[in-house]
C-alpha cells in the first residue's frame, strides 16, 4: 500500500512539473505581448477615427462618441508637424478635413491649432450637423491622452512614418510620459499598427514588449502565405487588412497562425457578420453601434445553437 502510495505521489508531481512546463511554454511562445489585451477573448470593436460615421473624424467629440456607443478602442491615425508633434489626422495634407491647404509636415503646431476641423462635416453631412462641430480643433496625442486617460483604450497607427523622421521615438516617448507603458515597457491598453512593417520593426526593435498589427492594402483578392504569416508573427500579434478583399479562407489562414484579425472599414450590417461568421477577431468600423448590435444578435445566435445542439 505504501508502494502505491509513493507510486502515486511521484506520478502526481510528474504530472504537474510537465503542466507548469507546458504552461510556460505556452507562455513563452506567446512572445512579449502576453501583458497586452489583445489577447483577451473579447471580440473589439475598434471606432474607426472615432464614431467617424456621426461627427468629424480625429476630433474629440468624435472620440467620445466612440466611448458613449461602447467602442472597446479609440484610433488614432499619427502625422507629424514641422516641429516635430504628433497631431491626430488621418491625410498627410490637412485639405480634407479643416478649412486650411498644404501637408501636415510642413506646417507648425501652432498653424494647424488656428485651422478648423469641424465645419467641413457639417457641410457634407447637413442631416449629421451640429454647431459644437463648428471650429473644431486638431488633437495632439497628447490631447486625446489628457482627455480619456488611461483607462482608455487607444489603437494607433503611424502615417506616412517614411514622410517623418523620428516619428516612432516621438510616439514611444509620448506613451511613457503618459504612462500608457509601465517601468518594464509593458501596455494594457495601447495596439500600434502601420501599413509599414520598417515602421513596426522599429518599434519592435525599441520595445519589443508593445503589441503591434501589420496592416495591409490590398488592390485585387487578398492573398497571404503561411510564410508570410509566421514572419509577421515575429513581431506583431495581429494582421489589419481591408475587409472587401478577404475572404473566409484568409482569415482562416491568419487564424491558424494565432494570429488576430482586424478588417478595416466594416460599415453594413451585412459585411460585420460576415466578418464575424469567418472568425474575425475585431473589426474597424465608423459606427459602432451597429457593431455592438450585430454582435449582441451574433452572441445570440451563437448560444442558441449551443442550446439546440
Amino acid at each position: 500500500m505504501k508502494t502505491n502510495l509513493k507510486k502515486f505521489g511521484f506520478c502526481m508531481m510528474s504530472a504537474a512539473f510537465i503542466l507548469q512546463a507546458t504552461s510556460m511554454g505556452a507562455s513563452a511562445a506567446t512572445g512579449n505581448h502576453s501583458n497586452s489585451s489583445i489577447h483577451e477573448k473579447k471580440i473589439v470593436n475598434v471606432a474607426h477615427r472615432g464614431a467617424s460615421g456621426y461627427a468629424p473624424e480625429h476630433t474629440i467629440p468624435a472620440y467620445q462618441m466612440g466611448e458613449q456607443m461602447k467602442g472597446d478602442y479609440i484610433e488614432i491615425d499619427l502625422q507629424m508637424t514641422k516641429d516635430g508633434r504628433l497631431v491626430a489626422m488621418h491625410d498627410e495634407k490637412v485639405d480634407r478635413t479643416t478649412n486650411g491647404t498644404g501637408l501636415v509636415k510642413d506646417l507648425t503646431l501652432a498653424e494647424i491649432k488656428k485651422l478648423d476641423a469641424g465645419t467641413w462635416f457639417n457641410e457634407k453631412y447637413p442631416k449629421l450637423a451640429k454647431e459644437v462641430y463648428e471650429g473644431l480643433k486638431v488633437p495632439t496625442l497628447e490631447e486625446v491622452f489628457k482627455k480619456f486617460g488611461k483607462k482608455a483604450n487607444y489603437y494607433i497607427e503611424t502615417k506616412s512614418p517614411d514622410v517623418y523622421p523620428g516619428m516612432e521615438e516621438e510616439l514611444l516617448q509620448v506613451l511613457e510620459e503618459y504612462k500608457m507603458v509601465d517601468s518594464k515597457g509593458r501596455t494594457k491598453n495601447v495596439l500600434i499598427q502601420s501599413f509599414s512593417k520598417e515602421s513596426l520593426m522599429k518599434v519592435h526593435d525599441l520595445n519589443p514588449k508593445l503589441p503591434l498589427v501589420q496592416l495591409f492594402s490590398y488592390k485585387n483578392r487578398a492573398t497571404i502565405s503561411d510564410e508570410e504569416l509566421e514572419s509577421i508573427k515575429e513581431y506583431a500579434v495581429g494582421v489589419g487588412p481591408n475587409f472587401s478583399k478577404v475572404d473566409g479562407q484568409y482569415v482562416k489562414m491568419v487564424r491558424n497562425h494565432d494570429l488576430q484579425f482586424h478588417p478595416y472599414t466594416v460599415n453594413e450590417r451585412a459585411d460585420m457578420k460576415k466578418a464575424l461568421e469567418w472568425g474575425a477577431t475585431g473589426l474597424f468600423t465608423n459606427y459602432p453601434d451597429v457593431f455592438n448590435e450585430v454582435l449582441r444578435e451574433y452572441k445570440h445566435k451563437d448560444n442558441g445553437n449551443k442550446i439546440t445542439k
